[in-house]
């Protein structure tokens, strides 16, 4: 059974009627390789949920043998989920699209690299059991270059400092939600990478575990070098999103006021030798330091305005309930 969408095709089975507790999402880009072991390991780790289950492959417009490779799977296994782009979308996009497929009350999320052991999963679920909403993998002995370990270490260690959530590895794909959780993210672009800190932000619980990483086997990696300006530029995404989404005028206020500070003692400067007989007309910092005021200006508007958009468009919106006790079941206005 094939169902058409927008922007990808499902492949699904009709013989799965109940629905199932673990739904599993694989993202993957020209894995063709390793798709049949992967789907054998992850039989062997399941085999304790083997009719509460789910696979779903999320094939991001690859172009080797890899949805050929699905196809067969899925003939095969009516547990096996196949989502196709019709050209690369990007991992969250990937992940997005999982998600929405997903039926299953815990989600788990890994590569298709065979770098991620599937042998883990029970060890997020019991982590999970722990009273946490979002289980996150740390790869502590990573089998990559030494110079994506160091940029891994960095970004690690900075995101940690601006999100306020203290984790090893944000990047791991390898990590295990409840249902709650997906349904409050929304993801574009790379913020993939900062699901546990967005998770945090709405409230969540998150824990994190010691994983194995694995040499790659198959293929080669697709991120390189060009990832760590879109990551700085995906990070401070993350904290208006986060922290100033409702209080812009809080951070562009801050920078703003900080540019009006510099630019004003720089004048305080220039007036000072004005007064002892020094010419500032052809100074350099006279123009800096009234350009420097000028723009601290317009970042406070800037703040004033992003204040009037925020109270316009989400004066009436209440953020997601946790719990709700009340003596009986029925509405109650309030006068």
């Amino acid at each position: 059974m094939a169902l058409e969408g927008s922007g990808a095709t499902c492949y699904t089975a009709t013989a799965m009627n109940y629905p199932p507790h673990l739904s599993v999402i694989i993202p993957l880009l020209n894995e063709a390789d390793g798709l049949p072991e992967l789907y054998r390991e992850l039989q062997e780790a399941l085999r304790p949920w083997a009719n509460r289950h789910e696979l779903i492959f999320v094939d991001d417009g690859s172009t080797d043998g890899s949805f050929a490779a699905l196809e067969k799977l899925h003939a095969e296994d009516p547990r096996v989920v196949v989502l196709r782009f019709r050209r690369n979308q990007g991992k969250a996009s990937a992940l997005m699209a999982g998600f929405r497929r997903a039926r299953g009350e815990i989600l788990v999320t890994l590569d298709a690299d065979l770098q991620d052991d599937p042998r883990e999963i029970p060890r997020f679920l019991d982590k999970l059991d722990e009273g946490f909403d979002l289980v996150s993998g740390w790869k502590v002995k990573r089998q990559d270059p030494i110079i994506r370990r160091v940029l891994s270490r960095v970004f690690n260690s900075v995101t940690s400092l601006f999100t306020g959530l203290t984790l090893h590895d944000f990047n791991c794909g390898f990590k295990c939600y409840r249902r709650g959780v997906i349904q409050e993210i929304r993801l574009h672009g790379e913020l993939h990478r900062f699901i546990p800190a967005l998770a945090s932000w709405r409230g969540f619980r998150i824990a994190e575990i010691e994983v194995a990483h694995r040499p790659r086997k198959y293929g080669q990696s697709k991120y390189g070098s060009e990832r760590i300006p879109r990551g700085f530029f995906d990070l401070l995404t993350v904290l208006i999103l986060t922290r100033y989404h409702l209080r812009p005028l809080h951070l562009f206020g801050a920078l703003g006021a900080l540019l009006s500070l510099a630019g004003s003692i720089g004048l305080a400067y220039l007036v000072f030798g004005w007064f002892f007989g020094q010419w500032i007309g052809d100074r350099p910092l006279l123009s800096l330091s009234i350009l420097t005021m000028i723009i601290g200006l317009q970042f406070i508007f800037f703040g004033l305005l992003a204040e009037i958009i925020v109270y316009s468009s989400r004066q009436t919106d209440i953020p997601p309930l946790a719990a709700v006790l009340d003596q009986d079941d029925s509405r109650k206005d309030i006068d």
